[in-house]
């Protein structure tokens, strides 16, 4: 696609997308928060002030007063402010397709990690969803942090794909081969919940945006039989591992919330309050769609 940042063959299109996106890159978490009054019933200024973040960095951190109000309308009222309509409806949703972020012990939560106090790796929302119903936008809105641990770091997909371009290009055409990765089918108790699903790590949308799906998880992952996509795999693991100034941290507090296209982000291990009021609760919402005007 001529004039695309994205396309390979145009550098110059690359380079100048390069220096204004490096240019307006924050410099610290900090920079991606808004201090809002509402998110279920934004002000136009507080709208474009996380607008312009999301513009800058694809994601921002919104801060309000709500506390630990337990209503699944906050990130749906939020998401469509900004065009968010078509929510994924996951399995261990609920009936509105907000999905409750909690430890569970029942049987339809508890092999999925998320719903866990454990680590998770790595990753964008959706990776394993079929190639036409990926996850570009992903709201999390925090009700109750941990007691200790929970905390988020977070990367602008962009930058990741504009660091590994600067080290190689060839890394990045590798990336996006239709079979470079692919997540192996999900059968529980003889049943095929899902098939296979392979596709690329970096891919355009049909608008020509840059989406990613990746996961860092050892098992169930399956990369191309190529040398140079095990070589950028281990290039963009280690980026991931590093000390990156563009990689920011965050412990979400009650009434605070992420609004993103889908970065790349992780989660750490944490410990939950005794009581069942105090234990971490985040709701995550998945949607088809990107921020309207990023």
């Amino acid at each position: 696609m001529k004039g695309n940042p994205f396309d390979l063959s145009d550098d110059s299109a690359y380079r100048a997308w390069r220096d204004r996106k490096l240019k307006i890159a924050p410099g610290a978490v900090g920079d991606l928060v808004v201090e809002v009054s509402d998110p279920r019933d934004l002000t136009d200024a507080e709208h474009e002030a996380l607008l312009g973040r999301c513009r800058a960095a694809n994601m921002a951190i919104y801060v309000s007063p709500l506390g630990k109000t337990r209503e699944t309308d906050i990130p749906r009222a939020l998401g469509a402010r900004f065009g968010l309509e078509r929510l994924d409806h996951n399995p261990g949703a609920e009936a509105d397709a907000v999905t409750a972020l909690t430890v569970r012990d029942d049987a339809l939560h508890t092999p999925y990690i998320p719903y866990s106090n454990r680590a998770i790796h790595w990753h964008t929302d959706g990776y394993y969803n079929r190639l036409d119903r990926q996850d570009h936008g992903l709201i999390l809105h925090c009700v109750c942090p941990a007691e200790r641990g929970g905390e988020n770091a977070l990367m602008d997909h962009e930058i990741a794909y504009l660091l590994m371009r600067d080290a190689n290009p060839d890394y990045v055409r590798a990336l996006m081969q239709d079979d470079a990765m692919m997540i192996p089918k999900n059968v529980v108790d003889g049943k095929e919940l899902r098939p296979d699903r392979a596709g690329p790590v970096f891919m355009l949308t049909g608008e020509g945006r840059l989406h990613m799906r990746h996961t860092m998880r050892k098992r169930n992952v399956v990369w191309r039989d190529d040398p140079l996509v095990r070589e950028a795999v281990s290039w963009l693991e280690n980026l991931l591992k590093s000390d990156s100034p563009y990689i920011y941290r965050a412990t979400l507090q009650p009434g605070w919330g992420l609004l993103s296209n889908n970065v790349l982000h992780d989660r750490s291990a944490f410990e939950d309050a005794e009581a069942p009021a105090n234990k971490r609760l985040l709701y995550r919402a998945r949607y088809h769609d990107r921020i309207a005007g990023t």
